[in-house]
């Protein structure tokens, strides 16, 4: 069976219930999950039946156990998952955004296990043992100057070993700030220019590409892709999301897929999602299910076509995980957007 490993922070999340602003539900109760970009790839892998690892470092406490167990539950090996007497667990705070008010997130995540934790710490030997894929995205380096250090040696092991390494940009702003005086922008195209010569499959928006590569958009995907490759001729695919919102939850997803063998763009039919349940996710979806239909072997246009549609589910679940089965992807890829109730 094929294995996957994916790499970075898992934190608790901590929601506000419905749609309340902070300042509503605190002090008060508030949904508590686990999350992150790289532990939702992990899980949403799993729960379609890959063999998927996720490697991390979290400290030596409760809460952390039942981060543990809540991965197990869902079939995620956690058996590289360091636990170290420094650091703690991330946090992060998350206020759900409606009509044309935005979501908002708040971190508090400096100085967390994995941010501070070695890379000489971790076993890449036994990490990268029956490896088919390493899973990894631009959250990761954004961290901390270590866990940049970390992540680049993770690609760099991976590479050496002749892994596919699928990279999910996945920029944010409020992260990149552990060099100052560079700006958030400035940080992370220097950071991710290291990385991605070791990366084959580039994963993100267009903002994402702007914004870390310093390509120009013009809103051509596959000239967009192109200047992608030119930068970084070892990809072999550039995936992107699409995504169109009028309002916060009122948006249009879809996805684009350049081979850069044929330079050739597949593209996904965006969906209309009128009612979004949960935006947080939506993109580690898109990607796990593109490392799907390549671990299937699926062609081009079938592989983008399931990671819309998986990204597409993950909008109607509470939670950064998507709890969508393959059978549901592959209804809503063959039309089946009804919404009605199975019986």
């Amino acid at each position: 069976m094929s294995r996957v490993v994916a790499l970075g922070e898992i934190m608790m999340r901590l929601a506000t219930p419905g749609f309340a602003r902070f300042q509503q539900a605190m002090p008060g109760s508030v949904n508590v999950t686990f999350a992150g970009a790289e532990a939702s790839i992990a899980a949403s892998l799993a729960y379609l039946g890959i063999d998927s690892a996720f490697v991390t470092a979290l400290p030596q406490h409760a809460i952390a156990d039942a981060c543990v167990a809540d991965l197990r539950s869902l079939g995620v090996e956690t058996k590289h998952i360091l636990r170290t007497p420094d650091g703690r667990l991330g946090i992060y705070y998350l206020e759900h955004g409606a009509n044309q008010r935005g979501g908002n997130v708040i971190y508090d995540r400096d100085g967390s296990s994995v941010a501070i934790t070695l890379a000489s710490a971790y076993d890449w030997n036994a990490i990268f043992a029956g490896c088919e894929c390493f899973v990894i995205s631009g959250i990761t380096p954004a961290i901390s100057r270590n866990a940049a250090e970390v992540a680049l040696i993770a690609v760099q092991e991976a590479a050496r070993r002749k892994i596919q390494v699928v990279c999910d940009m996945n920029y944010r702003t409020k992260l990149w700030r552990w060099e100052p005086p560079l700006s958030a922008r400035e940080l992370a195209t220097q950071t991710m220019k290291t990385l991605l010569p070791h990366v084959t499959v580039f994963v993100g928006g267009a903002s994402d590409a702007t914004a870390m590569l310093g390509v120009e958009n013009s809103g051509d995907h596959r000239a967009l892709a192109t200047q992608i490759v030119r930068q970084f001729p070892n990809l072999t695919h550039v995936a992107m999301t699409v995504r169109d919102g009028s309002s916060a939850t009122l948006q249009c997803f879809g996805g684009t897929l350049y081979e850069a063998a044929t330079q050739t763009l597949h593209t996904a039919p965006p969906y209309s999602i009128t009612q979004v349940v949960d935006r947080l996710g939506a993109g580690d979806a898109f990607t796990a299910g593109l490392v799907f239909s390549f671990l299937q072997k699926s062609d081009p246009q079938t592989a983008i076509t399931f990671a819309t549609a998986a990204g597409c589910l993950a909008h109607s679940i509470e939670g950064d995980y998507n709890y969508s089965t393959r059978e549901e992807i592959e209804s809503l890829m063959q039309g089946g957007a009804s919404g009605r109730v199975s019986r």
